[in-house]
């Protein structure tokens, strides 16, 4: 993976404000353009964790839960920031995740009813964030959406004594990692993606990773709605946006055996009713 530390240090001086001809500020533009440019070059190819389990979620319909997970991200979202998606981007960001799962609207209304307070049951949903050390050297930082906190942590530890792995510190791995927004966006819908990239630059985008159906184009956490909303002005089909934990090195998998355990690993973590996600360095 290529250096992203540096990337974002490249792109401080474009964040400002530009009004008339700077040399220097056009410079330092131009310099931050081509360093994304190289770095999808660089990037394209990481057969990572986050990679696959997009393909796979595409085909895999033994998830039950789904609605549930989705519900609970509802709900926090709501009672976070209240139940109009028009001024609570969290809130916009989950129900655009449960309608791409096709999830009722008559259930994604119930969510953000208990999540300002108007459901029945009145529970209290809490996101909590593990750090996790994985077999083969590896790492995860995995999100937890819980009204029980004791429960979710005896679900990690069953999968830990099944699996390997075990729960590290606070700071243990988070180290490792870089709270980032993400948009993935069809690379079908996307006419002219160094022209799209030069533009973005301005709109906080950061970082592009090109797959092979999917351009990733990362942000600053709090640039997120920012960039989101320009790629979409622009005509980008957008499949996902959220904020991530990203890891700023890979670490790779090459024996087979291990590589399939690394994914059982991670799918027995993900597949437990109370993860939301779970970011993890691997590369396979």
């Amino acid at each position: 993976m290529g250096n992203v530390i540096g990337v974002v240090y490249l792109l401080k001086p474009v964040r400002l404000d530009y009004n008339g001809c700077n040399g220097s500020r056009e410079v330092d533009r131009i310099t931050a353009y081509y360093t994304l440019i190289n770095n999808i070059e660089v990037m394209a190819g990481h057969n990572k964790w986050s990679k696959i389990k997009r393909k796979k979620g595409v085909a895999d319909a033994k998830r039950g839960q789904v609605f549930t997970k989705l519900g609970k991200m509802i709900s926090l979202a709501a009672r976070e920031g209240g139940g109009d998606p028009d001024m609570n981007f969290k809130l916009k960001l989950a129900i655009d995740k449960a309608k791409q799962a096709n999830m009722p609207a008559d259930n994604i209304s119930r969510a953000i009813e208990r999540g300002v307070g108007g459901g029945k049951d009145g529970e209290q949903i809490e996101e909590m964030v593990y750090e996790v050390y994985g077999p083969n050297g590896t790492a995860a930082i995995v999100t937890v959406l819980t009204d029980n906190k004791n429960r979710a942590i005896a679900d990690l530890k069953m999968v830990f004594s099944k699996q390997g792995g075990s729960l590290g510190g606070s700071g243990s791995v988070a180290w490792m990692f870089d709270r980032k927004g993400v948009v993935v966006a069809k690379k079908s819908s996307i006419k002219d993606l160094d022209e799209l990239t030069l533009e973005g630059i301005d709109q906080g985008v950061t970082d592009v990773e090109e797959e092979d159906d999917t351009v990733d184009f990362y942000s600053l956490p709090g640039d997120l709605k920012k960039m989101r909303d320009f790629l979409a002005s622009k005509g980008a089909e957008i499949e996902s946006a959220e904020l991530i934990y990203r890891p700023q090195n890979l670490v790779k998998v090459e024996d087979e055996d291990k590589r399939e355990k690394m994914i059982d690993f991670l799918e027995a973590i993900e597949d437990l009713d109370d993860v939301d996600r779970v970011d993890s360095n691997v590369e396979f």
